[in-house]
C-alpha cells in the first residue's frame, strides 16, 4: 500500500491565495512583510517591474486589503509609502505555511 501522505500535502497547494500566487505580487508582499513600510523607488528596484507594472499589481493587493497605500510629502517630494495591513500579514503567513507544509510533506 503505497504511502499517500506526499500527495495530500501537495493537495494543500490547491488552497493557496491566488492572488498572492502570482510572482510580481509575491515579491512585493514578501519585501512588505519584513519592512515595516517600503516606498515606490525601493520596490521599484527590488522588484525589477516597470512603474506600471509595480503600480498594477500594489493596486491589486490595495484592493484585496493587503496593502495600506501612503501618500506624503518629504522635503517637498512626492513619496508614495506601502505597508502590510494586518489581513496582508495573515494572508502571507498563511500562503508561506502552506508551501512549506507542501514541500515538507515531500521529504528528502
Amino acid at each position: 500500500m503505497p504511502n499517500d501522505a506526499p500527495l495530500d500535502g501537495l493537495q494543500r497547494l490547491s488552497e493557496l491565495d491566488r492572488l498572492l500566487h502570482e510572482p510580481a505580487r509575491l515579491q512585493i508582499i514578501a519585501h512588505l512583510f519584513v519592512l515595516e513600510s517600503a516606498d515606490f523607488l525601493f520596490l521599484l528596484r527590488r522588484t525589477g517591474l516597470t512603474k506600471g507594472n509595480l503600480s498594477s499589481h500594489v493596486r491589486k493587493l490595495e484592493e484585496a486589503g493587503y496593502v495600506e497605500v501612503e501618500k506624503k510629502f518629504v522635503e517637498r517630494h512626492p513619496v508614495t509609502a506601502y505597508s502590510l495591513t494586518p489581513r496582508g500579514r495573515e494572508a502571507f503567513t498563511a500562503y508561506r505555511e502552506t508551501i512549506l507544509e507542501a514541500l515538507d510533506a515531500l521529504g528528502e
